[in-house]
């Protein structure tokens, strides 16, 4: 009986943080309609303090901070809806125009070749798509060997042989796939720079000679961390060493 308790008591207490949620991105797109973006973002942050996300309110939350020209929370909020919904055209529309207020010119170096086919096949779906994809055929190989096996019927025999050595060929595929993609993803470590200008160094410490300066809203990769700094690598190449409290991780929900 107290279990049974236990159970409504969460799901009663879900319903009410739900129904406030809604209530407050209500009221936040009601304010942010009238043009009071400073207090709509205070809402839309009320709601991400109980844990909520959702590609509507990252995205409402980055258009009321790029209404107020507030060039990295923009970016970065526009790029938080975009991990969740990667393919909403709206939300790529309006990170471009966040993306056009940064000051950072940086080159974008192209992959080429086999390496960019193959990676591009690789991003078509998720690491647990591609998963799924390689059980699918497992359990297609079993069925058509089974029926190979049992099968007195020389054609029969000879399409589900072919059958099933093709379902197993498309599993080692799916699951070559499904690990490559797994190491692109745990390699894929972005931020946003939030600091208005900031000074990256050659080496993780203040005494080291400056490399380049970067300004708010630039998009990096993070590829090591040492103490309070993060080494970080940009689209054109460039690498070095930026204090972390100048960045803010995009670390998926």
């Amino acid at each position: 009986m107290k279990h049974v308790f236990c159970i409504c008591f969460i799901l009663f207490s879900c319903w009410v943080l739900g129904a406030q949620n809604l209530q407050l991105f209500e009221d936040a797109n009601r304010l942010y309609n009238e043009g009071k973006y400073a207090e709509a973002i205070d809402k839309y942050m009320a709601i991400l303090e109980t844990e909520h996300h959702s590609p509507e309110l990252y995205f409402n939350l980055a258009n009321a901070h790029y209404k107020l020209n507030n060039v990295a929370p923009s970016v970065f909020y526009y790029e938080k809806a975009l991990q969740l919904a990667p393919k909403d055209e709206g939300i790529k529309n309006n990170l471009g125009f966040a993306q056009n207020m940064t000051i950072d010119a940086i080159d974008n170096v192209p992959e080429v070749g086999f390496s960019k086919l193959i990676k591009n096949l690789t991003n078509t779906f998720r690491f647990d798509t591609w998963a799924i994809l390689a059980v699918l055929m497992v359990f297609l190989y079993v069925i058509l060997f089974l029926i190979y096996y049992f099968s007195h019927s020389s054609l029969k025999k000879r399409i589900t042989f072919i059958a099933s050595n093709i379902c197993l060929l498309a599993m080692c595929i799916a699951l070559a796939f499904a690990f490559y993609k797994y190491e692109i993803d745990k390699k894929d470590n972005p931020a946003i720079v939030f600091a208005q200008e900031t000074k990256v160094k050659t080496e993780p410490n203040n005494r080291s000679e400056e490399a380049f300066r970067l300004h708010e809203g630039t998009k990096v990769q993070i590829l090591d961390t040492v103490n309070n700094w993060k080494q970080i690598q940009l689209t054109d190449g460039k690498t070095g060493w930026i204090p972390t409290e100048d960045i803010r991780m995009l670390t998926k929900n």
